[in-house]
This record gives C-alpha cells, structure tokens and sequence, in this order.
C-alpha cells in the first residue's frame, strides 16, 4: 500500500532581503487532512514562509511543493485548489456580501453554495448588506467566506480571526472542524495560542527565521516543559514553588506540615501551549543573544595565545 504525499513539503527553505535573512533553513511538512500551526512573534518569517508557499514571493534557496507543484511555476489551476485568507483584505466596498460571493464562486470549477457559505460564516443577516458599511469583524468573515467558496483542497489562514468577538471565534473554530472533517488541509497562522491548541493537529514555531520546535500540539517543548508547577505561600510570607510530576504528593506533603491546613495561595498550574510556546521563544532570544556577544572560537584562541 503507498502513502499519501505530502499536500505541503518545505526543504531548508533560505529567503534573503539583501543581507537580511528572513527564512534560514526551514523545513516541514503537512499531511493530507492536516491542521497545522505556524507560530511565531511578529518578524520571525511566516508570513514570508506562507507567501512563498501561495506563490507570492519567491524563495532565495530550498525546496517547496504544494499539492505536488512548486508554487513558482503554479498556474491558474493549481491556484484553483488553494483558498487564501490573507491579514488584510481587498474586496470592494460597493457590492453587497452575496454579490461579492456569487461574483467569486463562479471564478471556480467546484464552488460551494454561496447560501451555505453565508450561514457557515454568520453573514445571513448582513447578506444584502454593502461591504463597504460592514464592522471590521464582519468584514473578516467576508474574508473568511472568500477563502472557502471555492472548495479548497489547502486553506491558508493568515490571523483569521483578527477582530472577532469570543462568540464569534468559537463559531469560527467550529467551520474550520466542519473543513477538516471533509478533509481538507488546513495551514493555519494566529497570534492565539488557544486557537492552535483547539484547531492545530501540530504545529511549527519559527524565531529569528529558524524552526526552533515542531511536534504534535501536546509535544511541543518535549516533556519537562508539561511539568505542572507547585506554587504556595509558606508560614514567612513567600511565594513558594516546586515543578513535579506528581503534585497532588507535594500537596499531600504541605498539608500534612500545617497539620492538615491548605497552604495560602496554593495553585497547581498545568502548562498550557501558550506556556510552552512563550519559554521556546524566549530561551532561542537568550540564546541567539548569547551567540551574538560570544566571540568565534577563532578569536578566543588568539586571546589565549601569549604575545
């Protein structure tokens, strides 16, 4: 039996601005059916990894194929399989939301129901409604619409829900489980680290231009970065903490010295991925940070050398 391919591969993908190297050696991929995460701080390169891979930008070195063609040489029927939801948008004002999706459905071979789309992204009651007079959450779900309407195989979402109430989120995150259940792909950016956690099969941190972890959502940052953490405080007034395995022991332990008092303030805090994902980042900072003021090997060899 042969595997599916790949619907993304990304080999040590390079992009340079002059002596500015955004992308260094990023490499991934995403299976068929997948939801991946693409997260970072703003600057570290996914949005330029993600507009390589729509083939909007070019890549300076590396290897790139999206649904078995390099995105350079994509033409207008690969470019049919995609939907795209970029940051920004750039649909006009001066056409209602069911126009502005009539006009694009009929742009694809195998568009969805417009009326079904409407109702999927919460727009039924602004449908005959003028784009240009929308709310900027209403005017994300347009955006939303627009990437889905042509039945997608891979679903780039760049920060999708930008602008959304908390109930409007979560019915959002609800369509992109109706996408996923038909198998479409899902490539996913967002700055929310429960997004990822609720949508994201796995995910891909990027810092500094560089993959610094990527894994399934629940093994991100290995095993010690899921130590729950202890914290409490003690007889004296200060705050307390121990990192364990087995903290219903620690409190055990606490209780019994206070003669079977709770200790003031006492948390038991369970790493989330925005936890883990914050720690990744800051430990590549302080470490790249290091790499900078440490001289080459070179150099420290010469200093040790008598004159």
């Amino acid at each position: 039996m042969t595997s599916t391919p790949p619907v993304v591969q990304v080999r040590d993908l390079q992009k340079s601005y002059g002596s500015v190297e955004a992308v260094r050696g990023v490499s991934f991929s995403i299976a068929a059916g997948e939801t991946f995460a693409l997260l970072g701080p703003n600057g570290a390169g996914k949005s330029t990894t993600i507009e390589i891979l729509e083939g909007y930008r070019d890549r300076t070195g590396g290897a790139v194929s999206v649904l078995g063609i390099d995105p350079r040489r994509g033409g207008l029927d690969w470019k049919a399989r995609l939907g795209i939801v970029l940051q920004t948008s750039a649909e006009s004002g001066n056409v209602t939301v069911t126009e502005q999706l009539r006009h694009f459905a009929g742009l694809y071979p195998n568009p969805r129901d417009v009326d079904e789309v409407i109702d999927a992204t919460g727009l039924r009651e602004k449908s005959k409604t003028r784009i240009g007079k929308l709310s900027g959450g209403q005017r994300r779900r347009v955006d939303v619409a627009l990437g889905i309407i042509g039945r997608p195989e891979l679903l780039f979402l760049d920060e999708p829900t930008t602008g959304f109430d908390p109930e409007a989120r979560h019915q959002f995150w609800s369509l992109i489980r109706g996408l996923k259940a038909e198998g479409t792909t899902i490539l996913l950016t967002t700055h929310y680290l429960e997004e990822a956690a609720q949508l994201g099969d796995r995910a891909g941190i990027i810092a500094g231009g560089r993959l610094i972890d990527i894994g399934s959502i629940d093994d991100l940052g290995g095993a010690d970065a899921r130590i729950p953490l202890v914290r409490w405080r003690d007889e004296n007034g200060r705050i307390r903490e121990e990192r364990t395995n087995r903290p219903a022991r620690v409190v055990a332990e606490l209780t019994a010295r206070l003669n079977g008092a709770e200790p003031d303030d006492l948390e038991i805090i369970r790493p989330s991925l925005e936890d883990v994902y914050l720690a990744l980042v800051r430990d590549d900072e302080a470490e790249a940070a290091g790499r900078a003021a440490t001289p080459s090997g070179s150099q420290l060899i010469d200093q040790d050398v008598p004159a």
